[in-house]
C-alpha cells in the first residue's frame, strides 16, 4: 500500500507556518511528512529558510506523523557528527519517527562555510564517509574516526533513540544510485524514474523503501496556478548542473529570467482538476516508489489541503 505525504517547503515559509502546514497535512489525511533543508531559498521571491531541526522539534510535538528531511547535505555546511547528534537526539524525541534523508547538497547551500565547490565524485566519497562515521556515532560508542574526508576526535552521542534512525539517500546519475544501493537504508528521488527505482534496487536496494516527490499547484484555475509555479519555481525549467553549483538566488533569478511558463510547469499539476493531480501521483507509484509527497507551491495552502483531502486522496487510494 503506498503512503502519500506532505512536502513541507522551508524555502516558501517560516518556521510557524510550516508547523502549521504540518498539523493541516495530518488533518488531511497525509500520513508522513518530508521537509526541505536549506541555507538559502532558491530566489528571493521564495523569501524563507529556517533551520530545519528547530522546525522538526516543533512538528515533532505537533503531530503524530513520520519525518524526513529531503534532504540534508552532512558534508561541508554541517558536519557528519553534528548532524548524527541531531539526527539521534531528533529520533529519540520523535520517539522513532524520523528518517535522514542525505545527499551531496548544492553550492546555493553549502559555499556559506567552503567556497571551494567539489567536483560530484569527491562529494559522494566524502557521502560515503559521513554515512559510515554516522553510523559508528549511532552506536553510543566512544568514537575517533581518521578518514580521508574527516577527522573526529573522542566523540560520543549520549542521547540515541532505542533504534538508530534511518539513512535514506537522494540520487539521479547512476554513481549516486548505485551508492544509495549500497549504504543508504532507503533511496530518494523527485523525479517519476522507474529505471532509477531498478537501478537502486539492482545496486543493493532490493526491499529497501522508495520515496518520491514533487510540486503541485492548486488554485481555482488552472491559468493563476500556471503563473503561481512561474514566480516561485520557475528554477524547475533550469536543466543541466547549474542548481548544483550556482551560489546564491540572484544567479537562479538571472537563469530563471529566460524560463518560459511552459518549462516552470512542465511536469507539475497545476488547478483544480483533482485527475491532473491524481495523475501526477499515479506516475511515482507506477514507477514503483513507495511513499509518494506532494507540495503545494503558493500561498493556497488551506485550499490545497482541503482539496487533496476532499477529492485527490480518495481517487488515488481507491
Amino acid at each position: 500500500m503506498t503512503t502519500y505525504g506532505y512536502f513541507l517547503s522551508c524555502e516558501e515559509h517560516g518556521p510557524r507556518e510550516l508547523v502549521r502546514q504540518a498539523k493541516a497535512a495530518e488533518r488531511a489525511g497525509f500520513e508522513a511528512l518530508w521537509i526541505s533543508d536549506h541555507f538559502h531559498p532558491w530566489l528571493d521571491e521564495q523569501g524563507q529558510a529556517p533551520f530545519v531541526w528547530t522546525v522538526i522539534g516543533a512538528i515533532a510535538e505537533a503531530t503524530s506523523l513520520p519525518i524526513t528531511t529531503a534532504v540534508t547535505c552532512p558534508l561541508v555546511r554541517t558536519h557528519p557528527v553534528i548532524v548524527a547528534q541531531a539526527t539521534a537526539t531528533t529520533a529519540a524525541l520523535t520517539g522513532g519517527r524520523f528518517r535522514l534523508g542525505v545527499g551531496t547538497g548544492e553550492a546555493l547551500n553549502e559555499h556559506v562555510i567552503e567556497s571551494r565547490w567539489r567536483p560530484a565524485a569527491e562529494r559522494l566519497e566524502m557521502l560515503e564517509e559521513a554515512v559510515g562515521l554516522m553510523r559508528e556515532l549511532f552506536t553510543g560508542k566512544l568514537v575517533t574516526h581518521r578518514g580521508r574526508h574527516y577527522q573526529v576526535d573522542t566523540a560520543r552521542l549520549y542521547t540515541l533513540p532505542d533504534e538508530p534512525a534511518p539513512i535514506y539517500m537522494s540520487g539521479f546519475g547512476d554513481k549516486s544510485i548505485e551508492l544509495a544501493g549500497r549504504i543508504a537504508d532507503g533511496y530518494v528521488s523527485t523525479g517519476p524514474s522507474a529505471e532509477s527505482v531498478e537501478k537502486f534496487r539492482q545496486a543493493g536496494g532490493a526491499g529497501k523503501p522508495t520515496l518520491g516527490g514533487l510540486k503541485a499547484c492548486y488554485a481555482a484555475d488552472e491559468a493563476s496556478a500556471r503563473k503561481t509555479v512561474h514566480r516561485l519555481w520557475p528554477t524547475r525549467g533550469i536543466k543541466g548542473e547549474a542548481s548544483q553549483i550556482l551560489p546564491l538566488p540572484r544567479h537562479f533569478e538571472q537563469l530563471a529570467a529566460s524560463v518560459t511558463e511552459d518549462e516552470a510547469v512542465a511536469g507539475t499539476p497545476c488547478g483544480p482538476d483533482p485527475e491532473v493531480h491524481a495523475r501526477a501521483l499515479r506516475e511515482y507509484v507506477d514507477a514503483g516508489f513507495d511513499e509518494v509527497y506532494v507540495s503545494q507551491i503558493g500561498p493556497e495552502q488551506d485550499a490545497f489541503f482541503d482539496f487533496y483531502q476532499r477529492q485527490v486522496l480518495p481517487l488515488v487510494r481507491g
